[in-house]
């Protein structure tokens, strides 16, 4: 069977918009000045404890273990509960999964976010039945870039390979980490040029990713 697994934040969505208004919720109730975008978007790829913990020592709030977990509870409680309020899907996605899902190919989801954010998520853009394996970032111990999450969602799908699809320096090293050709999409979150990364593949539509995949499942023939 082949397969394709994707990354979600900055992949298959444009998140950043209510990551920041959470993050800027959190901060606000700790008495701090939001911090601009750019900033935020140069703290994700990591999954939302990651996030936390850079914004928490960014802006010299306390990091310890505890006041960690409280900050980050108050994220995802507000992340969560309005999740898509200033997020889009990319242009084309929905278009082109059910293509592949159509064509039988096995589509799987590999995020650093926690399972139940991008569960939400996921429900309210109405991704989710595409996905045969959905793995967040808490299911395992480890998150991208080790490649195990990753392998659990190939073990899920019953595949032995697939193409990965991501957008960051975080994506490309779990690809290359696991073994997978990786398919770049450019207009995520990515900090580092492309022909720095050196992907397999690379990609600015997804109208494009379709000519990609068949180019991978030729390989594998």
């Amino acid at each position: 069977m082949t397969a394709i697994v994707f990354d979600l934040d900055g992949t298959l969505i444009d998140s950043v918009g209510d990551i920041h208004a959470a993050l800027t919720q959190m901060l606000a109730r700790a008495g701090h000045d939001p911090l601009a975008r750019d900033i935020v978007i140069s703290f994700l790829g990591k999954g939302s404890s990651d996030l936390v913990k850079r914004v928490l020592n960014h802006v010299g709030l306390p990091s310890d273990a505890a006041s960690h977990t409280n900050y980050l509870s108050q994220f995802l409680d507000i992340y969560t509960s309005e999740p898509a309020k200033f997020t889009t899907v990319f242009d084309q996605v929905h278009e082109v999964l059910r293509d592949f899902q159509s064509s039988g190919i096995a589509l799987g989801l590999c995020t650093n976010k926690p399972q139940s954010a991008t569960n939400v998520v996921l429900e309210e853009f109405g991704l989710t039945a595409f996905f045969g394996s959905i793995v967040g970032g808490d299911r395992l111990p480890s998150r991208k870039p080790d490649p195990a999450m990753l392998h659990l969602v190939m073990r899920e799908l019953a595949v032995e390979t697939c193409l990965f699809v991501g957008d960051s320096e975080v994506d490309v090293a779990t690809a290359k980490a696991a073994g997978v050709p990786i398919a770049l999409f450019t207009q995520g979150y990515r900090q580092t040029p492309v022909a720095e990364l050196a992907p397999d593949f690379d990609f600015d539509d997804f109208k494009k990713l379709p000519a990609i995949a068949a180019l991978f499942f030729a390989e594998l023939r």
